[in-house]
């Protein structure tokens, strides 16, 4: 009995071993062998073909506005500074090389407005830096209807330039604004009221107080961001060793937010350089171009006076200086956090 029960199983599983191979049903599992992956399953080379052409069609609605709208009208520009491209010319506009910014660099009235971009720009980004990160401390600490506060302080940033510009204008007006009213009832001012924005000695000290109020609040929701990031802990391990509010900030609250502030700043200078609209709104470069920025000299030179490849130049020289900016920018922002990580 013992000896026909072991010849019913050797026989019985070779035969199946076999039978099954050559009915080439595959291989069975736990022989040994690799089952052979089904197909469709996985990805082959066709398919991540497939897969980037796919991203491509998604994108293009949106490459296709910023194509047209922003590269090819830079480009043109880029080529039209090498021209000697005029409004109204019957002739052929005709290229004229370098000549442009020859004719820039001995320029005095553009050198008189880059200088009065720079003061611009450094009178409105660093007040607006540090009242911005005064309001940001303010607005982080747990203070009663601290949403309501935080909502108020946002408002400047939701206001476009151009109605900032004319709210600004009644603001400054010589006989019924506001702040000549203000100064009037305190004693402090003439009855005739005082021109602001024509003076030579004061237009340009009002247009920056107007940056300022207009930029604060994106510096302090960003500054804000960054503050929300400290941890709580370490301010409370400070405060149990001894360290008062300032030591606090310096040790504490300004390494954990330093990278965000030198951003901010980078970006808050780039943009009040290239201000416009608010400026043209509030004196359009006067008294005398007191206030006439660079970017409100491009737009004269193309629009008033119909000097387009002029103009080009122009702009073309100011994207150039704010690429050197931003590459001086970077250059040290990586520099130093490759010395942090050593």
């Amino acid at each position: 009995m013992r000896g026909v029960a072991l010849g019913r199983d050797g026989p019985v599983r070779g035969q199946a071993r076999t039978s099954t191979r050559g009915a080439g049903a595959g291989p069975v599992p736990g022989a040994g062998d690799r089952p052979v992956p089904r197909r469709g399953h996985g990805r082959g080379p066709g398919s991540e073909r497939g897969h980037g052409h796919g991203t491509w069609f998604l994108i293009l609605p949106a490459l296709i506005p910023i194509l047209v709208l922003s590269v090819g009208p830079l480009l043109y520009g880029i080529g039209l500074a090498f021209t000697d491209a005029q409004s109204g010319r019957t002739q052929a506009t005709r290229w004229v090389g370098l000549l442009n910014f020859s004719d820039l660099l001995q320029d005095t009235l553009f050198w008189d407005s880059f200088r009065v971009g720079l003061v611009w720009a450094l009178g409105v980004t660093v007040p607006q830096f540090f009242l911005a990160l005064g309001l940001a401390l303010l607005l982080g600490q747990e203070l009663r209807l601290r949403w309501l506060a935080r909502a108020l302080a946002i408002i400047p940033w939701a206001m476009p330039e151009v109605v900032v510009g004319i709210m600004w204008r009644l603001v400054y007006h010589p006989d019924a604004g506001v702040l000549n009213e203000t100064l009037r009832s305190f004693g402090l001012g003439p009855d005739e009221g005082r021109d602001w924005l024509s003076g030579t000695a004061t237009a340009l000290l009002a247009v920056i107080v107007v940056g300022v109020w207009a930029g604060m609040p994106q510096t302090t929701v960003t500054l804000l961001a960054g503050l929300q990031n400290v941890p709580r802990e370490l301010h409370e391990a400070a405060a149990m060793d001894g360290a008062g509010a300032w030591r606090r900030f310096r040790t504490v609250t300004w390494p954990a937010i330093k990278p965000v502030a030198l951003a901010v700043s980078a970006l808050n200078f780039i943009w009040n350089f290239n201000s416009f609209a608010l400026v043209f709104v509030l004196t359009d470069g006067g008294p005398g171009g007191r206030t006439r920025l660079p970017m409100l000299f491009a737009y004269e030179e193309a629009f008033r006076y119909g000097q387009f490849g002029y103009a080009a130049a122009m702009g073309l020289a100011m994207v150039a200086l704010i690429a050197v900016l931003l590459a001086v920018y970077l250059s040290r922002r990586l520099r130093g956090e490759g010395e942090e990580e050593q």
